[in-house]
């Protein structure tokens, strides 16, 4: 027994049901691996050459730092997409790595979510669980649903890799393509820590994913936690990708001196124009942090960076680019900045997360739209 005035550890889970881990089904599933048809993979514009859940080609053409290739690993971004009248939907996973981060969920960092629905409809219904400090588990994503055809999305860990992966859906359950997208092709995000996700709660809410959902195309995120720096590596491998609908560049906030920023952008933009002269480009400053607001210094920086960007693309467009534009990013929170959009003062909470995806979607709908 605890001494007078102490208390017992607390063990929510053992307290509340809704807070416990779901392990494996206990009635028999079928399952399948989502690498083949009808189960279509986006996310992954190599994927067809390489074969595995992984952002960058296995074997890149232009040499790329370790940390970039570590990171190309972890499959934020990944979905996976069908149609299925299964009344149960179970995922089984082994991952590179387990949960580690302070300031991120486990569910965000190692999780899946899923959505069902019609396209641009689609609603979200359920992440799976985990043991936070799990590599591989088996967890149910939905139970006990009418047996009737739905369109489903499963949305893959953001700061880890999926090493194998397979879905459980019930005997005898009828598996379908998904819906087409509005338009074929790949809408391209580069960029740092916060285009990866972080720290969202569950995969479902990082922008390019909410993004995806609400206007039906796919997304290939190349977010690098860190060290998305602009090197010209990236900008040559990130022309490989086969139809392009737009690039966006948003990668400002992992430059470490102006100078890397000031060499960097127009040289990326010049490699991506080469190879597609008529895709737009979106270029976008980063969010605004709170520092920003508090310190005059910081303040100071983000503005002159700021501008650099927008008369970078303002010159281009003088120049007859007339398919390149500047977004102040400084903008996508909204009135509050910073101030509620955060877990730690630069990376968005999932509130953050859905004020850049609300800022974002009329652009790039437009964007698309005139392309």
């Amino acid at each position: 027994m605890p001494a007078k005035g102490e208390s017992e550890s607390l063990h929510p889970e053992q307290l509340d049901p809704n807070m416990q881990v779901f392990g494996a089904a206990t009635e028999p599933l079928t399952w399948y691996s989502p690498k083949t048809a009808p189960f279509r993979l986006a996310g992954f514009a190599w994927f067809e050459r390489d074969g595995v859940y992984r952002r960058l080609p296995v074997c890149p053409a232009h040499p790329i730092r370790p940390e970039v290739n570590g990171l190309a690993n972890c499959a934020a971004g990944g979905q996976v997409r069908f149609q299925t009248d299964s009344t149960r939907l179970y995922v089984r996973t082994v991952l590179t790595g387990a949960g580690s981060m302070w300031h991120m969920p486990a569910t965000g960092q190692c999780g899946f979510d899923c959505y069902i629905g019609p396209p641009e409809r689609q609603r979200y219904l359920g992440t799976g669980r985990l043991e936070p400090d799990a590599s591989a588990y088996e967890t149910m994503l939905f139970e006990n649903l009418p047996g009737e055809m739905r369109n489903v999305t499963v949305n893959m860990p953001l700061y880890q890799g999926v090493k194998e992966l397979s879905l459980g859906l019930d005997p005898g359950a009828q598996v379908l393509p998904p819906p087409p997208y509005a338009r074929e092709g790949h809408c391209v995000v580069y960029g740092t820590s916060i285009t990866q996700g972080g720290c969202a709660s569950r995969p479902g809410m990082l922008p390019t994913n909410i993004l995806s959902r609400r206007l039906n195309v796919e997304f290939v995120n190349l977010g690098f936690s860190g060290n998305g720096r602009g090197e010209p590596e990236l900008a040559h491998l990130i022309a490989e990708i086969e139809n392009p609908l737009a690039y966006v560049l948003d990668y400002e906030g992992n430059c470490p001196d102006t100078d890397t920023l000031h060499k960097s952008l127009p040289e990326f933009v010049r490699i991506l124009r080469t190879a597609q002269p008529t895709t737009p480009i979106v270029v976008f400053s980063r969010i605004r942090w709170v520092r920003d607001v508090l310190m005059e210094g910081d303040r100071a920086e983000a503005t002159a960076w700021r501008a650099f960007q927008r008369e970078t693309v303002e010159s281009l467009r003088a120049a007859g680019d007339a398919h390149i534009e500047f977004v102040d990013g400084s903008k996508s929170f909204g009135e509050d900045s910073a101030d509620e959009c955060t877990v730690d003062g630069i990376h968005p909470t999932d509130l953050g997360f859905l004020r850049i995806a609300d800022y974002w979607a009329p652009i790039l709908r437009r964007v698309l739209k005139d392309a």
